[in-house]
């Protein structure tokens, strides 16, 4: 086919002749039909989009107008909640339902396991995220602080025999306490194997046992007298025991157990939004190049770690024999959702009608779509991501019922644009606006037919309730507002809704990110919070963080929880919408506002110099008290639009933030200067495309559409990648802020 111009096609060409040279031919599509339903769709949809963006503007002028008429008769709760019925904010809700969602996988409906996160513009953690549904957990004891990193037991260069003794007390309890044995530990076992179809251990003094739980040992690979590997089950999570007499461990081990395998990430979101930085067509082909290399199993990576080159690709497979022999396969890869774009940015992928960037939500769609759908029905496929067809697809930030209604008409045009079955794409619905929140019914209701999983994302729930109610009053301190009701009415409610709308065995109820990467050993006390609460996913950020997390989903059966609460009682609606202000007669003193600013700024500029510079989406970075924290695009819209709220309130002045933010920037370039590729913010800030878009997140926060940070980060990004581009077109080898 001739490349179309582009005076009529509308299209950015390197985009074009990857979806024409690259993708298309792997479908069954006619190509020119194809680009003429990608404009149409385009030119139907764009019109809509814009209307709900403008929706979103409306009603906050509404409520922002509405706390400054209130503000000297003081706030009253039924006239809020009133006043937002009348604006169209919050919906009523009818009649009980539940969701008819079907041929979901059972790693979304009968599996209750970690979700991990990751760039998917990064080959080499997005391999090891696909391949991280298992983990050592000999490796992540003995490398992280869930073992403790005392004086002669921290890991080093060489082997620590003390360490190395600990991991395997721990990693033997957990088999005592998940697969326990009617007589003797697993501690004192010299041997595994398979007699008649049960699974048999011996102990030193030649007595034998079985496991408690007979059905709990399920399969085993090589001889069964002398198997290399015994897989058992607990909850619908897999664990695999390795033999290996003569490995590192097993040499030591009785039973020459050489490692124990945990099933970690059950599911993958492959992000397309908040964890990359991707502003323009080279950055949105990249992306979509991998998510197609991590479908097909074609996407690798090589990297030199520890002076040793590595090849990572794509895990296979993993077959054993049942215990009576037979054959079975089992997944060895994470079930992947890609998170698309939400509403809100335009891409220069595609003109839309009037030659205006297109929405970049609708592009995602169709092209995440596109390129899954290739291997559906597909009998031939190497790979397949979902045993059921379906194509799972994450849509975050939206804002209520109408923009709910809106992705699923976009799905289902997207499907009939590519010839799948009706509900072939399943929605996962991030509840981490407040207008979805205060919906969250009708919600789901919206989406019924295609809805896989529901999740709190407090993080951008808490910078969304700053802006939307900036008009109101100074907020609490940060780390006091998900203290407060309307946080734990609001994790509650998601639970207790999903539940009450079906989703127990048919979708999933996550709850948000542990956002501390280097802290495993408190991971291990407070996320397993998660399960508890009824949850049946919960977000992680590193493979590590999968196979520790996993260990929570042994200990609590997500399911026997999820019945014991389908009559709770409903939380109050009114605590959801209870603002979390300083009270009259509430006081800071000078110190703590200051930590307080100080410990934000240098949070906003930890993150945006490496977005900005280096085009990192997602980075640990040391807060005030120098904890790592994982900041994204999330928590920075938390600390800019508090600090603007702080500012518009009189907390601080904006003198007192220009100071800080000066100060800030050489501490965060001193906590750098080893990083390869960086660039000082302090010494020059006029002339610091970082330092100009942490100052524009704070000083015009209050103006940023529901306080989204993308408009801001995008803009300084691809002025920093214009001036990349200038400079290397001069030979100008020095500059490698790109």
């Amino acid at each position: 086919m001739n490349v179309p111009q582009e005076k009529h096609c509308h299209m950015n060409q390197d985009f074009y002749n990857f979806l024409e040279t690259e993708v298309l031919p792997h479908s069954s599509l006619d190509s020119t039909k194809f680009w003429n339903d990608f404009k149409q769709l385009v030119a139907d949809l764009t019109p809509i989009n814009q209307a709900l963006l403008q929706t979103r503007n409306t009603l906050q002028n509404q409520i922002n107008n509405w706390h400054i008429e209130h503000r000297e008769t003081g706030f009253d709760q039924k006239s809020y909640t009133d006043f937002l019925y009348e604006i169209g904010y919050i919906t009523p809700e009818v009649a009980p339902f539940n969701i008819e969602t079907a041929d979901v996988d059972p790693e979304i409906s009968k599996i209750a396991g970690p979700q991990l996160v990751v760039p998917v513009n990064n080959a080499r953690f997005a391999i090891n995220a696909a391949n991280a549904r298992w983990g050592s957990l000999y490796d992540v004891l003995y490398g992280t602080d869930v073992i403790p990193l005392d004086e002669g037991l921290r890991p080093g260069r060489t082997h620590n025999v003390e360490r190395a003794k600990l991991v395997y007390a721990y990693s033997k309890e957990f088999l005592d306490q998940t697969f326990p044995l009617k007589t003797g530990s697993h501690t004192d076992a010299v041997d595994y194997h398979i007699v008649d179809g049960k699974l048999l251990v011996t102990f030193q003094d030649g007595t034998e046992s079985i496991l408690v739980e007979e059905n709990q040992a399920i399969g085993y690979q090589g001889p069964s007298i002398l198997p290399t590997s015994i897989l058992l089950i607990q909850n619908e999570l897999q664990v695999e025991i390795i033999f290996d007499a003569e490995g590192d461990n097993g040499s030591v081990d009785p039973a020459g157990i050489n490692d124990i395998q945990i099933e970690s990430a059950v599911t993958t979101i492959m992000d397309f939004e908040d964890a990359i930085a991707a502003v323009d067509a080279e950055d949105k082909i990249l992306v979509y190049k991998n998510w197609m290399g991590l479908l097909q199993g074609t996407l690798e990576s090589t990297f030199t770690k520890n002076g040793v080159e590595i090849n990572r690709t794509i895990n296979i497979e993993k077959t054993f024999k049942d215990l009576h022999g037979d054959e079975f396969s089992i997944s060895s890869r994470s079930l992947l959702i890609a998170r698309n774009v939400g509403h809100l940015m335009d891409t220069e992928l595609m003109l839309d009608a009037e030659g205006k960037y297109a929405p970049e939500g609708i592009i995602d769609a169709v092209v995440t779509a596109l390129i899954a759908s290739i291997n559906l029905d597909n009998e031939k496929a190497q790979l397949k991501n979902s045993q059921f067809n379906s194509i799972y697809i994450a849509k975050p930030k939206m804002h209520g019922v109408e923009e709910v209604e809106f992705t699923c008409y976009l799905f289902e045009r997207v499907e009939q644009m590519l010839n799948l079955a009706p509900n072939t794409i399943k929605l996962g619905l991030m509840d981490e606006e407040r207008r979805t929140t205060v919906n969250l019914k009708e919600c789901i209701r919206a989406a019924k037919e295609r809805i896989v999983f529901i999740n709190t994302g407090l993080l951008d729930r808490t910078g969304d309730e700053i802006h939307t109610s900036m008009e109101a009053g100074a907020f609490l301190p940060k780390e006091q507002l998900i203290e407060q009701n309307w946080a734990r009415a609001y994790e509650q409610r998601n639970v207790d809704l999903g539940l009450a709308c079906g989703f127990q065995g048919r979708a999933q109820i996550g709850k948000g990110m542990w956002a501390q990467p280097d802290e495993m050993a408190k991971l291990m006390k407070e996320k397993i919070k998660h399960p508890q609460s009824g949850a049946n996913c919960a977000l992680v950020p590193s493979p590590s963080a999968a196979t520790l997390h996993a260990l929570h989903y042994h200990q609590v059966n997500v399911f026997d929880v999820q019945t014991g609460l389908q009559n709770r009682e409903m939380v109050n609606f009114d605590d959801l919408l209870e603002l979390p202000l300083m009270r009259k007669g509430h006081s800071l003193s000078q110190h703590n506002v200051e930590v307080e600013l100080e410990n934000n700024i240098q949070g906003i500029l930890g993150y945006v110099v490496r977005w900005i510079e280096m085009g990192i989406g997602v980075s640990k970075v040391l807060d005030y008290h120098h904890v790592g924290l994982m900041e994204d695009r999330s928590t920075i819209r938390i600390s800019s639009q508090h600090i603007s709220n702080w500012i518009h309130h009189n907390i601080c002045s904006k003198q007192q933030v220009e100071n800080t933010l000066r100060y800030m920037a050489l501490v965060v370039d001193r906590l750098n200067k080893k990083t390869k590729g960086y660039i000082p913010m302090g010494p020059n800030v006029e002339s610091s495309f970082a330092y100009k878009a942490a100052y524009e997140l704070i000083f015009k926060g209050r103006e940023q559409p529901n306080g989204y940070t993308e408009p801001v980060l995008h803009h300084y990004r691809n002025a920093c990648k214009a001036v990349a581009r200038k400079k290397n077109n001069l030979n100008d080898a020095s500059y490698t802020g790109d």
